[in-house]
């Protein structure tokens, strides 16, 4: 089997671009795959479709061979773009091979530990009041068991600090005493606090109220400051997102910076990548919650990976049952109280439905 051709689709159904892709072999077998975007989304294509230079003629069934010449033969590693453009293609890799061989993906990466995934919404709302309504729709509607907000005000930037910590506490406070003490609720500054010092006096505000996670307080690249505030707080500290590969995870995990780690499956590198990324995490006794902020296809794809991760924590998640984002793909992945089905068809079990993609540019 060879791959003859790689196509991508740029759609947009309301909130971003989505980044897909297709790749195609001479027997009949194609994959699909999403990319992260990251902004210049038409650079992420330009890169998959110089790619699909260097892969025509392979075999695509060797998925880390494959990888290891886009990530290694690109020279310089790292960069959004480059890893978003790898991570798109290697999706549709393990969807040919699972197809290929008449089994899910998760099967084909040591098969399931678990036959539902866990996940959460971010309810949005300007006001504390109004995320608190939005919240307790969304789990009457689809039985979620976790939430994540972002805690500040709007205009955060032009308030005073004690200001913003205290309106970031009454926001989870009105939505902890409206939900109750049993949904967990993830809190998201962003990485809009600079200071760690900031950082462990919001930590502290938002305490009493007992957040399932704290998620970037601070931006990445100094991971001696974040490790400072993962000392002082007692709230799991979650990051990752801004991450690609496991070399970038490694210094991360050294140095007890956090205890839940947050790869994106679609700029990380894809699933081996992540796959290498959770067991690193799991021999530092830190959990897997995967950033998922993409496309139905992305959801499918995190949802293979998680069903065999055993530090696997939760999953972020996007609804996929309303048009436009509903029509994307054929069939997703159907919702039930809270949790994602792990699918049994081969491959990823999804396909995109490439007609409504017209309807989206």
């Amino acid at each position: 089997m060879k791959i003859t051709h790689i196509d991508t689709f740029l759609v947009h159904p309301g909130h971003r671009n989505l980044v897909f892709v297709k790749v195609r072999t001479d027997e009949g077998l194609y994959g699909v795959g999403e990319a992260y975007s990251a902004g210049p989304d038409d650079a992420t294509v330009a890169v998959i479709k110089d790619f699909e230079t260097w892969l025509v003629g392979r075999d695509p069934r060797d998925v880390e061979h494959l990888w290891q010449l886009m990530y290694n033969g690109s020279r310089f590693p790292g960069g959004v773009i480059t890893t978003s453009a790898i991570s798109g293609i290697e999706h549709a890799l393990w969807d040919i091979l699972g197809k290929s061989l008449n089994a899910p993906v998760w099967r084909l990466l040591g098969g399931k530990v678990r036959d539902k995934i866990r996940v959460y919404q971010n309810p949005g709302g300007g006001t504390p009041e109004e995320t608190a309504d939005r919240a307790q729709a969304l789990i009457e509607r689809y039985g979620y068991t976790a939430l994540k907000i972002g805690p500040q005000p709007r205009d955060s930037h032009l308030l005073p600090q004690n200001a913003v910590i205290r309106e970031s506490a009454r926001r989870l406070e009105v939505l902890r005493l409206r939900v109750g003490l049993d949904i967990d609720i993830g809190v998201d500054p962003h990485a809009k606090i600079f200071e760690p010092s900031q950082a462990i006096a919001m930590a502290a505000a938002l305490q009493p109220y007992r957040p399932f996670f704290f998620e970037e307080p601070l931006r990445p690249e100094n991971v001696d400051a974040l490790a400072k505030v993962a000392r002082q707080v007692q709230i799991p500290i979650a990051t990752g997102e801004m991450l690609y590969t496991k070399f970038q995870f490694r210094e991360l995990l050294e140095k007890q910076a956090c205890d839940i780690v947050q790869p994106d499956i679609c700029c990380a590198g894809g699933i081996s990548e992540l796959r290498k990324i959770a067991s690193m995490a799991e021999a530092h006794y830190v959990t897997v919650a995967p950033h998922n902020p993409m496309g139905p296809v992305a959801t499918a794809v995190n949802v293979h990976l998680c069903a065999g991760i055993p530090n696997f924590l939760i999953l972020e998640y996007h609804p996929d049952d309303e048009p436009p984002r509903r029509d994307l793909i054929k069939e997703p992945i159907q919702l039930e109280d809270g949790y994602l089905r792990v699918p049994e068809a081969p491959g990823l079990g999804i396909d995109l439905n490439e007609d409504a993609f017209e309807r989206s540019p």
